[in-house]
């Protein structure tokens, strides 16, 4: 059994929703990441994404745009995201990390190859957000223990929940809403709505975020999904918090979020 589906099966025997926060790799630094990623897990963070730098993040909006670029102005790379993993484990083998990003990084070590390096770093799941189904390279990710991971939208069909759910494996990621990461207007009644006809056709759990941003929503979206993401919020704290203070500033954030989701449920 993964690292993610044990989280989940806990959580689920605690009737508990799993926290997620999202983190940008090399942002503000690698050292500072590690540091990050341990502030996150005592806060209450359940699994954590991590995002790959990319030149061209085009389902992020500014915020992780900019954190990807403060990235790759220090030359951070793919091979540097897994020697980050690699750290944090070295203290903690048991906080799921799912890497998310896009193909062109992974394409250019090659799929097998980055596999196999992902897995001896610790990395759990993959989310590839621009590469499709019918492009997916699970199989591959599946012979070294490793979840593939997908997206799904309000405009996601039924036919497609249900494509996605033969390949994807972990859990499946719904965006609250049509946009780009951080995007305000989430209608949470809107997503309720939705979350039962995903369930219907796909028996993974299912993690919400693209518009979450604070501990009231978060909570009210815990009562229904199986996962809450937090992105940009996070990141956009550690853009303007004073380097001596980010893990607490984000430490704070989390435990609010953790605790409002705990309460609700």
């Amino acid at each position: 059994m993964s690292r993610i589906k044990e989280t989940f099966a806990r959580l689920g025997a605690q009737h508990k929703t799993a926290l997620i926060p999202f983190i940008t790799a090399g942002d503000p630094d690698a050292q500072m990441t590690v540091e990050i990623l341990h502030g996150l897990v005592a806060a209450g963070a359940d699994i954590i994404e991590l995002g790959v730098p990319f030149s061209d993040p085009m389902a992020d909006g500014p915020a992780i745009q900019r954190a990807n670029e403060r990235a790759l102005q220090r030359h951070l790379n793919l091979q540097d995201v897994l020697a980050i993993v690699l750290a944090f484990r070295a203290t903690n083998a048991t906080t799921p990390i799912v890497l998310m990003g896009y193909a062109n990084p992974v394409e250019h070590m090659g799929y097998g190859a980055f596999a196999q390096a992902a897995a001896i770093a610790g990395v759990d799941g993959v989310l590839l957000v621009d590469l499709p189904p019918e492009e997916s390279v699970a199989d591959i990710m599946a012979a070294v223990g490793i979840d593939t991971i997908f997206l799904l939208s309000p405009t996601t069909s039924d036919a497609r929940i249900r494509l996605v759910a033969q390949r994807a494996s972990g859990f499946v990621y719904y965006v609250s809403l049509k946009g780009v990461t951080g995007s305000a207007s989430l209608d949470i009644a809107e997503v309720a709505r939705r979350i039962p006809a995903i369930r219907e056709s796909c028996d993974l759990p299912v993690g919400v975020g693209f518009g979450v941003r604070d501990a009231e929503t978060a909570a009210a979206i815990a009562q229904f999904a199986d996962a809450v993401v937090i992105g940009s919020r996070i990141v956009e704290e550690i853009e303007r918090s004073p380097r001596e203070q980010i893990v607490a500033n984000l430490t704070s954030f989390v435990a609010g979020v953790r605790a409002a989701m705990d309460a609700s449920q």
